[in-house]
């Protein structure tokens, strides 16, 4: 497995092949959107991609692994089998931007914009509006299982993609890369109805303060911005819960979508 011999015989091929299956999987979790935050310790990490890659060892005992490991033929093979790992977690990391984009511009309608906060997701900054979409889209992919039947994509992986038939090309990046497309059109989904009421406010207080030169335009159209912007927040709940729904079944089917050959 590894061209090294420690002596400890079959225990030992058992164990290079356990960590030569965590190549795939820890690089799946890493470029996911929940199992690779920035908040989650990275011995919670890799306890998580072990007992997934003893577990993938079991379930799949037929996965055959380079016979030397240290080789080029076994570098290749592991980079290929990152490549693999981190092409599923970033079509999910996609699915995930756009719930940030959307309060983007949420918060740029209602002139929220200054508000940001520390994101445990991805380690940078966003704004308040998105880091609660961030948790009850995080909230709504546990609930509904999401997360277990990602891993049980990760795990089929292997059937789809063998260890040395990893290369997935050059249409199946075009077709990874297409999904930003869906990330755009999805924020523009959340995002049209409670802009479109802060559009419609910001016409009425650009009337108003036409009509009434004396009002002061700023004192007026801040808070009543923001007011709008929570009660079509409000309104508009149901179909940012319907939104998120599809993002998730939406990100699944894309990660199925990379599996097919």
């Amino acid at each position: 497995m590894t061209g090294l011999d420690f002596g400890f015989g079959a225990l030992e091929q058992d164990m290079w092949r356990v960590v030569f299956l965590m190549t795939r999987i820890g690089a799946a979790l890493l470029a996911a959107p929940f199992f690779g935050a920035s908040s989650v310790p990275m011995t919670v990490r890799i306890s998580l991609t072990g007992a997934l890659a003893i577990f993938t060892s079991i379930w799949l005992p037929e996965i055959a692994t380079p016979p030397a490991l240290f080789s080029l033929e076994g570098l290749m093979a592991v980079a290929g089998e990152v490549a693999v790992g981190l092409a599923l977690g970033f079509v999910l990391q996609l699915a995930f931007a756009a719930p940030t984009i959307a309060a983007e511009l949420i918060g740029g309608g209602m002139g929220m914009s200054m508000a940001m906060s520390s994101d445990p997701m991805g380690g940078g900054t966003t704004t308040a509006f998105g880091q609660y979409f961030i948790i009850v889209l995080t909230l709504i992919f546990l609930a509904t299982g999401a997360h277990l039947h990602w891993i049980a994509l990760v795990t089929e992986s292997y059937r789809a993609f063998p260890p040395g038939e990893t290369w997935l090309g050059a249409e199946r990046f075009g077709m990874i890369a297409s999904f930003a497309t869906s990330m755009f059109e999805t924020a523009l989904r959340i995002a049209l109805p409670v802009t479109l009421i802060l559009f419609l406010v910001q016409v009425l207080t650009g009337i108003l303060s036409r009509s009434a030169p004396s009002l002061n335009l700023f004192a007026l159209g801040l808070p009543a911005g923001v007011l709008a912007g929570l009660v079509a927040l409000v309104i508009s709940a149901p179909l940012i819960y319907d939104q998120f729904l599809g993002i998730v079944e939406g990100s699944l089917e894309q990660a199925e979508g990379v599996l097919v050959r």
